[in-house]
C-alpha cells in the first residue's frame, strides 16, 4: 500500500492482469477510483502478459508491492486460472486475487487456481467493485497487523 502524506492520501495497488487491452479497460472502468468509500483509492497497474505478473508480485519495495490482483481466466497464452494457481505457490506472501472467468460454471476451476474472489462475465460493475472492495478490506487488516 502506497501512502504518501495523510491516510486520505493511502492508495492500494490493483494489479490487473489480461492479454486484452479492452478487458482491461473494463476492470479499471468497472471499479473506478474508489470501489468502496471505506477503502483507500485505487492505483491500477496493468499487465498483458505473465512474465510482467511474476516480476510486478515479486517487487519488495513497499512502494512499488501490490496489494490485490486481478486476473482474466481467459488470458492467453497463459491463463488467469493457471497463473494464479502457479503465483500462489510461488510467491511469498501472495496478495489476494480474484479471476474473471467467462461462465458461472468455471468457478469451480477458479477455486481449483486459489483464487479469493470468482466474477463472472459480462463484468457487472457493482459485483466487481464489491468483490474488489472485500479482497481491499482484508488485505488492509492483514498489513494492520
Amino acid at each position: 500500500m502506497v501512502v504518501s502524506g495523510t491516510d486520505t492520501d493511502a492508495r492500494m495497488r490493483v494489479l490487473v492482469y489480461s492479454d486484452k487491452a479492452e478487458t482491461r479497460e473494463q476492470v479499471r472502468q468497472a471499479i473506478g477510483r474508489r470501489p468502496a468509500a471505506d477503502v483507500p483509492r485505487v492505483e491500477i497497474v496493468e499487465c498483458a502478459t505473465a512474465p510482467m505478473v511474476l516480476r510486478k508480485l515479486e517487487e519488495t519495495d513497499a512502494a512499488e508491492r501490490i496489494d490485490v490482483a486481478i486476473f482474466d481466466g481467459e488470458a492467453a497464452p497463459t491463463g488467469g486460472m493457471g497463473l494464479c494457481r502457479q503465483v500462489k505457490d510461488e510467491i511469498f506472501n501472495c496478495p489476494p486475487v480474484l479471476v474473471l472467468v467467462a461462465r458461472r460454471d468455471d468457478a469451480w476451476l477458479a477455486n481449483w487456481s486459489r483464487a479469493e474472489k470468482v466474477v463472472a462475465r459480462p463484468i457487472d460493475p457493482v459485483v466487481l467493485a464489491d468483490a474488489l472492495a472485500e479482497l481491499m478490506r482484508q488485505r488492509l487488516a492483514v498489513l494492520s497487523g
